[in-house]
């Protein structure tokens, strides 16, 4: 059955008894979440175009065998160019009866060879699919790629988890030198996979760290950065979390596009800070824009990193600043600079240092809701299977 929004009394002839007709794209949306089967939505000339683009945008993130089809009054070369941006599969002048079932047909054979490639994440059991965890700080120097590199190797230590680190720092990544990795493949050569992302194509991009852990490196080429869309990030994320029991993302200090696809994405979101009053300043102003967002509260996590530093700030003064409790301390060690440089996660090298035991008890207590055990396992730190 296609689904038809505000589709004017000319189109319905194209459906047959086979439609259902709805005035308002929210609609669209619930009729959608009722038939996880359904593949085809056609917007009508009567619903504005920023908000036909929009809702087209979203749905290729959060539903990408499903197709748009917009029907338009006029129909020209911008319109054409936005609408392919967002995702939109074919624009049809208003009228033209049988362009707008060939385009039908086309869409409909389009998403079931999508299908056959990737399962949408509706047709998953929310309980199968992986995680994601966005790792985010407004500031640099908080020690985030630190952070995100040590937590992926914790959530790995579990008996039979899967983690894939994802570097979506696209300009200015650490991950690789963090790990000493030599990023042969990254993020950027899944460019020309582009909207027909499938597991084969996503693992061909990934580089081994340790079993049961694989990294996504962030590109190496100067202006690459640039060429990869947020979409592409959309789809990556999607396809990486029906093959990983956890999707950990490392991100640059700002608020993208990029960043934001991400953190629609994610099931949490690790807010890092240290106690000093710039990164506060700026935790706070994080905080208050993921209010504005309408992210949830329940999903995300503060933590202080180096929080031992004595630079004259308590653990209260720094709930107080950014009115919001911490989640994690996690204290400052030399150490951690030093297993930076040789290419170890601290959690990895040296299980039992005071800071591995904060990110390990971080991981356990909020991410995989149970405490440490002793089934956890330890990294094989010879014959690793580095590439």
């Amino acid at each position: 059955m296609t689904i038809v929004c505000r589709p004017g009394d000319e189109l319905i002839p194209a459906f047959g008894d086979d439609v259902l007709s709805v005035e308002r794209l929210d609609d669209v949306l619930r009729a959608l979440m009722d038939d996880p089967a359904e593949d085809l939505v056609v917007v009508g000339p009567r619903i504005a175009p920023d908000e036909a683009l929009g809702f087209a945008a979203h749905l290729r993130l959060e539903r990408p065998t499903t197709g748009v089809i917009l029907v338009r009054e006029h129909v020209d070369v911008e319109l054409l160019t936005e609408a392919l941006r967002a995702g939109v599969r074919e624009v049809v002048s208003a009228g033209d009866t049988a362009s707008l079932v060939a385009a039908c047909e086309r869409s409909r054979a389009l998403s079931e060879r999508a299908r056959a490639e990737l399962r949408s994440p509706y047709d998953v059991d929310p309980g199968q699919r992986g995680k994601v965890v966005t790792v985010f700080a407004a500031k640099g120097g908080c020690g985030k790629t630190t952070i995100a590199v040590n937590l992926a190797a914790a959530l790995a230590t579990v008996e039979d988890q899967q983690v894939c680190l994802v570097d979506l720092d696209l300009a200015f990544g650490d991950v690789a030198i963090s790990v000493q990795l030599d990023p042969v493949r990254t993020i950027s050569d899944a460019l020309p996979m582009s909207g027909h992302l499938d597991t084969t194509g996503a693992a061909s991009l990934l580089t081994t760290y340790r079993p049961g852990l694989e990294m996504l490196l962030a590109p190496v080429t100067p202006g690459d950065a640039e060429k990869i869309p947020a979409g592409l990030v959309g789809e990556l994320l999607t396809v990486l979390r029906g093959m990983f029991d956890f999707v950990v993302v490392d991100t640059p200090a700002q608020f993208s596009e990029h960043v934001l696809t991400a953190m629609d994405m994610s099931d949490h979101h690790v807010l890092l800070t240290t106690p000093d009053t710039p990164a506060l300043k700026n935790l706070r102003i994080t905080l208050d824009m993921l209010d504005l967002l309408a992210y949830s509260r329940d999903i995300r996590s503060v933590v202080v990193n180096r929080s031992d530093s004595k630079v004259g700030l308590s653990s209260g003064d720094v709930e107080r600043v950014v009115r919001s409790p911490l989640d994690a301390q996690v204290p400052s060690s030399r150490s951690v600079p030093i297993s930076i440089n040789k290419g170890i996660p601290i959690v990895v090298g040296t299980p039992n240092h005071p800071v591995s035991q904060a990110i390990v008890r971080f991981a356990h207590e909020r991410l995989l809701s149970r405490p440490a055990t002793a089934k956890t396992k330890a990294f094989v730190r010879r014959g690793a299977g580095r590439r």
